[in-house]
């Protein structure tokens, strides 16, 4: 769960606390604190949960969209959240979050009209790579995932300056490419997954068309 206040007259104790005072009103909000470790069990959990489904063979159809399922929709809430924090970037926030949710759905979806064994097998170099290197995949998950929640972190507390930019402007800024490039691997799910989905629609009308002619 995310808090669900604005950033203005936040006090520092206001920060670490279940109450903040935002514009002279008292609303209740979850602990910055709880969330960070909400949100880092959340990420652990989803690299052990793939990890124990194949040791003790207990994979699935069903598993492997829950996990995407669970997976979006947690970082769909944070974008939401961060919207109102940063009013001034909703607009990349918002196609952040679209571009996310359509390319995992579309490539899901694409996997398994084509009955695929698996949606991380890929025929495209880029995803190929992204899902056969467990250090490339986790470093880039890891990554995105850290440039949206030091956002957020930066919305309570920006953390101390040097050469008058706070710390967790730096590590955002750090944590950015990294998050570009998963939006643009997301980018090239959705671009393959539509194709294929297009491949698959044509090679039933030429079915249906062979099938007609047939009778």
């Amino acid at each position: 769960m995310l808090a669900e206040v604005g950033t203005n007259n936040l006090t520092v104790t206001d920060v670490w606390s279940l109450d903040a005072t935002v514009d002279g009103k008292r609303v209740r909000r979850v602990s910055l604190h709880y969330v960070k470790k909400s949100y880092a069990l959340s990420a652990i959990l989803d690299a052990f949960d793939g990890w124990a489904a194949r040791t003790y063979n207990q994979s699935s159809r069903f598993g492997a969209m829950l996990d995407q399922l669970t997976d979006r929709t947690a970082l769909m809430a944070l974008c939401m959240t961060l919207c109102r924090f940063y009013p001034q970037w909703l607009f990349w926030l918002q196609m952040s979050a679209v571009i996310d949710i359509a390319s995992h759905w579309l490539h899901l979806h694409a996997t398994d009209l084509t009955r695929a064994d698996s949606h991380k097998q890929s025929s495209n170099p880029v995803l190929h790579l992204y899902y056969t290197s467990r250090l490339f995949l986790g470093f880039m998950c890891a990554g995105n995932e850290a440039f949206y929640l030091l956002l957020y972190i930066r919305a309570f507390w920006p953390g101390p300056t040097l050469f008058g930019v706070h710390l967790m402007s730096y590590l955002s800024a750090i944590a950015f490419p990294i998050a570009l490039i998963k939006s643009l691997i997301s980018i090239v799910h959705m671009v393959t997954a539509a194709q294929t989905v297009v491949l698959y629609d044509t090679n039933q009308i030429i079915m249906r068309d062979i099938e007609d002619k047939k009778n």
